[in-house]
């Protein structure tokens, strides 16, 4: 091999060197721009390129070398919506590669009280807002199809943990919820609530009453088979949960903390204020957990009438059979609360 060939062929590998040192800066040196290891970012439904890149921008330290990668893998003109991770240290044919990975959504809720509240809160973990969320819930035709009506359609919500694409649709989230909410609604809970004479809308609004009433698990079935002893003697339920409820409804201001129900309350004029209607309220005062729910599908086996909240054992309550029992437990739990200081 003379001299001369020898010299091509030496050029040729540092060019090839260059240009693949070229390469791997243009496109798999890290581009990144992050004062954390990873962050997440949301391109809207139909963005266009100028719009994803506006949004992606601040966490790309050369946009200029992004554009070029974006440019040969079409992703400018091919931009995809949703939600999407970035991690410190990507490169260019990384970042254009995660951009077309949709990252799902862990959404879990509960205790929440009314249908506005959870879709303001599922809105601020997904794209639709509250009112799309509202509207796809309430659409006429879906509470049609479905027997739900605006004031019970808040029953459909099961707490659990759900994975959603942050860019689904309002009406693709109800559907699923809906879907979730028949298969909780299983043959064998169908055959419970149906000897309790008892539909699963009706079911989970006595629950959010039993859910509201106590935290204690271990405790629900005995104040779920009260309910159902008034029900049955049709008593008015006489429920402090669902005058509570009719005081922030009343007020619509569902954030205030209301500790002692006073008498004038009891008088309030609403169709959920279970001491001056008799039966269930119109729907669920609240998104009551599963252990509610089963609580009145398998209730407690007593005759109890009343209860009312142990000084003894916080977060439980004395139950009584006759009224002049429960007198003498009321009597000790209103001292109690005198004694606090506990006016409201």
């Amino acid at each position: 091999m003379n001299k001369k060939i020898k010299l091509l062929l030496g050029i040729g590998f540092a060019l090839f060197l260059i240009a693949s040192t070229v390469i791997y800066f243009k496109f798999f040196a890290s581009n990144t721009n992050l004062n954390k290891e990873e962050v997440y970012v949301t391109i809207p439904t139909n963005s266009n390129y100028e719009e994803a890149k506006k949004i992606i921008s601040p966490f790309i330290e050369n946009i200029g070398e992004f554009e070029l990668m974006a440019s040969l893998r079409k992703y400018d003109k091919n931009v995809k919506s949703g939600r999407f991770l970035i991690k410190k240290g990507m490169g260019n044919f990384a970042l254009v590669a995660t951009l077309r990975k949709n990252v799902p959504v862990n959404l879990a809720f509960n205790n929440q009280e009314r249908l506005q509240n959870l879709c303001a809160r599922v809105s601020s973990q997904i794209e639709p807002d509250t009112t799309k969320l509202i509207a796809a819930f309430t659409d006429a035709t879906f509470l049609k199809e479905n027997q739900f009506n605006k004031d019970n359609v808040f029953s459909i919500f099961i707490p659990n943990s759900y994975e959603f694409y942050w860019n689904v649709s309002a009406e693709k989230f109800r559907d699923k919820m809906l879907s979730e909410y028949k298969k909780f609604w299983t043959k064998e809970r169908l055959i419970k609530a149906k000897q309790l004479n008892m539909t699963p809308v009706e079911v989970i609004t006595l629950a959010s009453i039993v859910h509201k009433e106590t935290v204690k698990a271990d405790e629900r079935p005995k104040v779920a088979k009260v309910y159902l002893n008034r029900l049955e003697q049709g008593m008015p339920l006489q429920a402090d949960p669902t005058v509570i409820y009719s005081l922030k409804l009343r007020d619509n201001n569902f954030d205030q903390v209301i500790k002692r129900v006073l008498y004038d309350d009891l008088l309030i004029a609403s169709p959920y204020n279970t001491y001056v209607n008799i039966g269930l309220p119109p729907g669920p005062i609240a998104m009551p957990d599963i252990s509610a729910i089963d609580a009145v599908l398998s209730p407690d086996n007593n005759d109890y009438i009343y209860f009312c909240a142990s000084i003894e054992r916080f977060g439980y309550h004395e139950f009584a059979s006759t009224y002049a029992q429960h007198q003498l437990n009321a009597a000790k739990y209103s001292k109690w609360l005198n004694e606090q200081g506990t006016k409201r």
